[in-house]
């Protein structure tokens, strides 16, 4: 794919916001519109990895002053983040512009949670009679148990897994390493997994998840794992692997795990990107408070207080 055509890239991105972020058409429609835009007012010859910060800045300030809402400005933010995200997970760009790109206040989003019985239903909804059983398990395992992006999952090796020491090396944004430790329940799945023959295609003996063919799992295989799975469980919130990685920060949060820590776990540059996790489990205990408190809903508010 040529880094600029702007047109194939689009075609690709439209798909990758389908069957990866699994968005609405409607929002599929606006978030390629707005890139359609970004191309026009960049010009369609001009590289992706030639596209600054300023230009992007400059692109939004020329639609705020078209004197569109708050609303379509923080949309128009979030498509050129998303659309830069696939540039960088194509390998298409090296460094993303958009990551600096401020945004309209009109309050915070609040990622979808899971409970740990939701987790726990999912992960047990897979059937180990299967060939590819242990695999999907262990993948389900270290989404939840380790909180890891998608991209990171399925570019693990084998050497990046440290069975006896109970951690894997993870390599995320801008080539950064960290460290995560290996919980019990991961440990074990990834063993089942690998105490099973593996068939690998040449150049893949280091791959540590795999598909039919022996090459490396892709991204849009592990969505399907992870929206399957979720329907076989029953369960009906809009979930994607992602899911589990914010469910995994919120219920660090929640069982009283220093910031610091989650920022590290989760491979965050800034820690104002791990805080939502702090404004996520208010949110889950203020709801907690109102829904089981004697005084929390005035259910009979239709009622005469005189009766």
């Amino acid at each position: 794919m040529s880094n600029n055509k702007w047109d194939i890239t689009i075609v690709a991105y439209k798909t990758y916001l389908r069957i990866e972020r699994a968005l609405s058409q409607n929002t599929i429609d606006s978030y390629c519109s707005d890139i359609e835009k970004l191309a026009e007012f960049v010009g369609r010859d001009t590289p992706f990895r030639s596209v600054t910060l300023e230009n992007l800045q400059d692109f939004l300030q020329s639609q705020v002053m078209a004197n569109i809402s708050k609303r379509s400005q923080s949309r128009i933010v979030s498509s050129l983040r998303s659309f830069f995200r696939f540039l960088e997970l194509e390998q298409l760009i090296s460094e993303n512009p958009s990551e600096r790109l401020g945004s309209p206040k009109i309050g915070r989003y609040i990622p979808e949670v899971l409970s740990i019985e939701e987790v726990t239903s999912i992960i047990d909804s897979v059937d180990l009679s299967m060939p590819e059983g242990h695999r999907n398990k262990a993948i389900l395992e270290l989404l939840y148990s380790c909180g890891l992006r998608v991209s990171e999952l399925v570019n693990l090796r084998l050497s990046d897994v440290f069975m006896r020491e109970a951690f894997l090396r993870v390599v995320g944004k801008g080539n950064k390493e960290r460290l995560v430790p290996l919980g019990d329940y991961a440990k074990k799945a990834l063993e089942l997994y690998l105490s099973h023959p593996r068939r690998w295609a040449r150049g893949n003996e280091d791959v540590l998840f795999l598909n039919r063919r022996g090459t490396k799992l892709s991204r849009v295989m592990v969505f399907y794992i992870v929206k399957t799975q979720a329907e076989l469980a029953g369960i009906r919130k809009e979930i994607s692997p992602h899911t589990f990685r914010h469910t995994f920060a919120t219920h660090l949060v929640e069982n009283g795990a220093d910031l610091r820590t989650v920022q590290q776990m989760l491979g965050h540059e800034s820690i104002l990107t791990t805080e939502i996790y702090t404004h996520i489990s208010a949110a889950r205990w203020q709801e907690g408070i109102i829904k089981y408190h004697p005084r929390g809903k005035d259910e009979h508010h239709c009622c005469n207080p005189h009766d």
